[in-house]
C-alpha cells in the first residue's frame, strides 16, 4: 500500500496546532497550510437549498449533477432534519492513491482537487469515494466535485455556500488557527460522516443524528 509521509506530517503537526498557543499555531501554519474545514451545524438547517444554488452558479456545475446537496432524515414525528453533504476533504482520502495519473491530489492547505488535465475520466476515484462526493462531469469528461470554492479563497473570500446561506448553518475556516471553526470543532462535540471509514473528514457536525452513520 502506497503511504503518504508528508501527509502525515502534516496530520501530525495539524493535531499538535491545536493545543498549541495562537502566536506558535500562526508561525508554524504559515509555513505547512491552512488546514481548511467546515462545520455544518444540522440544527440551523432548513433545506432551503441556497448553498446548492450559489455552488452551481459560482462553479458552473452542469444540469443532474452536484458539488453539494441536502439529504433529509424523517423523524417518528414527522419532522424533518436537513443534513448538507459534499466532499469531506478528508486527512487521509481514499480517492488519491486509486488515481492513476495522479490527477487528484491535496494541496498543502488540505483541500482535495483534481488537475482536470491529467484526469482521464476513468471514474477509479468516484468508485473510491465513501462519500459519493465525486462525479464524472458529463461536459468536460473529468471527475469532478467540491473544491471548498479555492479560486475564491484565492482571493480572501469564503467559499460561495457559506455566503449563502440565510441561518448560518456553515462555518468555514482554517484548524491550524483561532477562530470560530477551530474554537466551535475544539470545545463543543462534533460528529463526522462514516468516522469508521478511517479517511478523517474535514466535514464536522453539530446536532448529527446518530441514524445518520447507521
Amino acid at each position: 500500500m502506497m503511504t503518504h509521509p508528508r501527509r502525515e506530517f502534516l496530520s501530525t503537526v495539524s493535531s499538535c496546532l491545536l493545543l498549541a498557543s495562537p502566536l506558535v499555531s500562526q508561525s508554524i501554519s504559515s509555513t505547512l497550510g491552512k488546514r481548511y474545514a467546515m462545520l455544518m451545524d444540522v440544527e440551523k438547517c432548513f433545506g432551503c437549498m441556497a448553498c446548492v444554488v450559489a455552488c452551481a452558479a459560482e462553479n458552473n456545475v452542469p444540469l443532474g449533477v452536484f458539488r453539494t446537496w441536502i439529504e433529509y432524515l424523517e423523524k417518528p414525528d414527522g419532522t424533518r432534519v436537513f443534513i448538507p453533504k459534499q466532499c469531506n476533504h478528508c486527512e487521509d482520502p481514499p480517492c488519491v492513491t486509486p488515481c492513476p495519473t495522479k490527477a487528484t491530489y491535496v494541496t498543502p492547505d488540505g483541500l482535495v482537487l483534481v488537475n482536470d488535465e491529467l484526469c482521464i475520466g476513468c471514474g477509479a476515484c468516484i468508485m473510491a469515494c465513501p462519500y459519493g462526493a465525486r462525479y464524472r462531469n458529463p461536459i468536460k469528461g473529468v471527475a469532478d466535485k467540491c473544491t471548498f470554492c479555492d479560486h475564491r479563497l484565492a482571493e480572501g473570500l469564503l467559499p460561495a455556500c457559506v455566503e449563502a446561506c440565510p441561518t448560518g448553518a456553515r462555518i468555514f475556516g482554517p484548524l491550524t488557527e483561532e477562530n470560530e471553526l477551530s474554537n466551535t470543532v475544539e470545545g463543543r462535540p462534533t460528529q463526522v460522516l462514516k468516522p469508521f471509514t478511517g479517511a478523517k473528514p474535514m466535514i464536522f457536525y453539530l446536532g448529527l443524528p446518530d441514524e445518520v452513520n447507521r
